[in-house]
């Protein structure tokens, strides 16, 4: 199953957060997006789940028009992680991960098979200790795993993360991308924020960076995540390594008073060319 967005841009007012952004997410594969703070990721994320409607453009799921699935059909085709997950209710956290199933329940309510998908999405992400604890009473990093256990109880071909290592430690966040990445060998297509561009070097097979709206490149780590391009887009010196254990870029972020800080009339605000994000 694949997903594509063709020139799409998403304006509020005249302000454009997504501006001609073409991407394609494909099965067998993890993309990281990045960029910085109000570069508008979060906001392609949305459009990609169908939770916006481009200004223009199409978003196309399997080659069909994303407003030509019906709720249910798109539920069961890709799941979704917000950045932030409010339940005020205390409901537990199995029962958290259990609303994951919903689109796969029948008249009968769940079954072994719905209850086997979340015991393994809580093993996946190390939260079967916490099935019988309230939502609102677990920390931050453990409301994002119970959140994440519920996406991948949703068993869908396509998965689409918002920022899934926030407010994990960093074995939690390597963990999380480790199943993305374990997803995408079985088949699915995963699209994920990330910030730590570490962590989007050494788990995706493409990243796209972002930078006011929009694309600004988008392919293997080594050709996107390079000094050239991220100094620019993060206002900050890098230095990009080779990984001493992964074959992958490691990314240094240099101080300002080492490396000289970009002045801001010497940082590009759009680039002349417009890059397309094609699945492999």
């Amino acid at each position: 199953m694949s997903l594509e967005a063709r020139s799409v841009s998403y304006l509020v007012g005249r302000r454009a957060l997504v501006d001609n952004v073409s991407l394609a997410l494909g099965h067998g594969e993890v993309l990281a997006v990045v960029g910085p703070n109000g570069a508008g990721k979060s906001t392609l994320l949305r459009l990609l789940a169908g939770d916006l409607e481009p200004s223009s453009g199409e978003i196309l799921l399997d080659g069909r028009p994303l407003q030509a699935y019906r709720p249910p059909a798109l539920a069961r085709c890709r799941a979704v992680m917000p950045q932030s997950t409010v339940i005020t209710f205390a409901f537990s956290a199995l029962q958290v991960v259990l609303m994951g199933r919903h689109p796969h329940l029948g008249p009968g309510g769940e079954g072994p098979a719905d209850l086997d998908a979340v015991r393994a999405a809580m093993v996946h992400t190390e939260t079967l200790a916490l099935a019988q604890r309230a939502y609102p009473t677990l920390s931050g990093g453990e409301q994002a795993r119970v959140t994440l256990a519920r996406v991948l109880a949703q068993e869908t071909p396509l998965l689409l993360l918002d920022e899934p290592t926030a407010h994990l430690d960093p074995r939690h966040q390597q963990a999380a991308l480790r199943v993305a990445r374990e997803l995408a060998e079985r088949g699915a297509g995963v699209l994920a924020i990330v910030h730590d561009l570490n962590l989007a070097a050494a788990y995706a097979d493409r990243v796209a960076l972002l930078h006011e709206g929009r694309l600004v490149a988008c392919g293997v780590p080594w050709g996107v995540l390079t000094a050239e391009q991220l100094s620019p887009v993060f206002r900050l010196r890098f230095a990009v390594l080779p990984h001493p254990a992964l074959d992958c870029p490691l990314l240094v972020p240099l101080p300002a008073e080492h490396a000289g800080a970009p002045r801001s009339h010497d940082i590009p605000l759009e680039r002349r060319d417009e890059p397309v994000c094609t699945s492999r």
